[in-house]
């Protein structure tokens, strides 16, 4: 790494450095104390800096231990937003996966390896994937061969040299179970307007089904049709030609001047709305100084508000136009933008700076893993904590809901039900949540075939009462049902939203219909279930902005 700036700050290149060590941890989770001694920092330098990034939501705490949380796939998002390859090529992948029966796989260059930006699945019962964000070596798989023969690295072994003068001079890649046993693919390069290699559009298939002659004789004729559309998007799309090829990290160079293009008042032409992040919505870095005093690191979270605003400029991004977007002045910019060039993160470019792949080794292929109860659940810890009343969220599977996430209550007396049950979605408060987030014409279809039963003598079985009830539901924007699944229950429900604002899912409190009066529950229970299901929708919208998230 380069000699370090003497404008560098100090906190952000902490921060990082506790947020690789934590990501590096298994399942990304770390001990405080095994992060103190990896990182060389001081324990209490540790823990201000993991109060920070929890204040943040790119960390979370159980004990002594730091999690990665959600919100920070915020980062990643803002490499992939910036180069705009998943938008660009990512339906061209999908057309080609459906086409193929087989994944499909994009890629780009970092460093000596190779970066996976998304890959469009195939459903088997063998099956394997490549996480938006995972790292391969070069010399391993189909890609690397084709980005070393573009660039003219130099070759290791004698092996990947035979690979990339075949690569260089057939034009297509073969990984014949480089990486593991029973896994072939073949890949393609995607080039730029100025002809350079961008990416690498790979076909992924498993020795059970075919080797990887019969592979590559299937897929390249589709592979090359898929990449000259791929190229066509480029050329066409957002990213200015010529500057795609600095989309592969390398080492950086310089350091940013005072000031890299004129000042203007409005952002030009690259710059597009910016992504959910982490903590988008979240107090000011100043509001939280003011709060939290010497706990909160203010130029660690400033710095990762540069990071983050590269999400809201496709293609090179002028330190004007950043310091906007953080909200930051440009001379505090300008030193986290020094401070992330020297780590490798941003590279100056013409026309401003450029976001590098290596932002996704912060923990976004782990985070690209996650499932909606992975997500939900540790705030249906805290909202229980909170009310004392068993919490779940449920998904709507036919004319049922099915429980995907659940926490009990701490009460003596709570409700039983585990993760996989099924109820009737017509005498649930979840299931009229999810049958009112319907399109009008789906929803009276689904309505139309349902034969309520009597559950209890409260049970809406009329077919003009369950239409009022769910229409009621859907225009208060809450669910309530009063012992009609069971007598003595009663439920409280809420939508869950991707980050399109889809309901993907619904959140309840149920308890006891005689611990208190209706609208004392309600006026307790709602504003608590109304913030778990913003919580749970932003980290919802956060991990699934590229990719969806499962529901189990």
């Amino acid at each position: 790494m380069a000699t370090r700036p003497v404008e560098a700050v100090g906190p952000l290149e902490r921060g990082l450095a506790v947020l690789r060590a934590v990501v590096a941890g298994e399942g990304g989770r770390r001990g405080v104390g095994e992060v103190a001694r990896e990182t060389g920092l001081a324990r209490a330098t540790v823990d201000r800096i993991a109060t920070t990034l929890t204040v943040l939501g790119v960390l979370r705490t159980e004990g002594r231990e730091l999690l990665l949380a959600p919100g920070a796939a915020g980062l990643g998002n803002a490499y992939l937003d910036s180069c705009g390859l998943p938008a660009l090529l990512g339906p061209h992948a999908a057309a080609l996966a459906e086409r193929l029966d087989e994944p499909v796989s994009l890629a780009v260059p970092d460093g000596d390896g190779v970066r996976f930006l998304a890959q469009a699945d195939r459903r088997r019962a063998l099956a394997f994937a490549f996480r938006p964000g995972d790292l391969l070596p070069a010399e391993r798989c189909a890609p690397g061969a084709l980005f070393a023969a573009d660039d003219g690295r130099p070759a290791g072994d004698d092996g990947f040299a035979a690979r990339v003068r075949e690569a260089r001079e057939r034009g297509v890649a073969v990984d014949d179970q480089l990486i593991e046993p029973g896994l072939v693919s073949v890949a393609l390069p995607v080039r730029d307007p100025a002809g350079a290699v961008v990416c690498a559009v790979s076909v992924a298939g498993h020795t059970r089904r075919r080797d990887a002659a019969t592979l590559e004789s299937l897929a390249l004729a589709p592979l090359r049709e898929t990449a000259a559309a791929m190229e066509t998007a480029l050329a066409l799309g957002a990213v200015p030609s010529g500057e795609a090829p600095v989309l592969g990290a390398v080492p950086p160079g310089g350091t940013p001047g005072p000031e890299t293009a004129p000042p203007r008042e409005t952002p030009g032409p690259g710059v597009v709305p910016p992504g959910e992040g982490a903590w988008g919505a979240a107090r000011s870095g100043d509001v939280l100084k003011e709060e939290l005093g010497a706990g909160f690191l203010r130029s660690l979270a400033r710095g990762l508000d540069v990071l983050r605003a590269f999400g809201a400029v496709r293609g090179p991004a002028r330190l004007t136009d950043l310091a906007r977007l953080a909200g930051l002045p440009r001379a505090t910019a300008r030193r986290s933008l020094i401070t992330l060039c020297h780590l490798g993160y941003v590279r100056e470019a013409p026309g401003g700076f450029v976001l590098l792949p290596r932002v996704l080794g912060l923990g976004h292929a782990l985070l690209s893993a996650l499932t909606l109860p992975d997500i939900a659940t540790p705030h249906l810890v805290r909202l229980v904590r909170t009310v004392r009343e068993s919490a779940s969220v449920a998904v709507l599977d036919g004319d049922d809901i099915r429980y995907v996430a659940r926490v009990a209550g701490s009460r003596l007396l709570h409700i039983d039900i585990v993760v996989g049950t099924r109820l009737p979605a017509y005498a649930t408060s979840m299931g009229r949540v999810l049958l009112g987030a319907l399109p009008e014409a789906e929803r009276d279809a689904r309505l139309g075939r349902i034969v309520p039963e009597a559950l209890t003598p409260r049970t809406l079985t009329g077919p003009g009462a369950l239409r009022e009830a769910v229409a009621a539901t859907a225009e208060r924007g809450f669910g309530w049902v009063e012992e009609e699944l069971e007598e003595g229950l009663r439920s409280v429900a809420v939508p869950v939203r991707d980050g399109a604002g889809r309901v993907v899912a619904a959140l309840n409190v149920a308890l006891g219909a005689g611990r208190c009066a209706p609208e004392e529950s309600l006026a307790v229970l709602l504003p608590q279930l109304r913030e778990t299901a913003g919580r749970i929708s932003a980290d919802l919208a956060a991990v699934g902005r590229h990719a969806p998230v499962p529901t189990a």
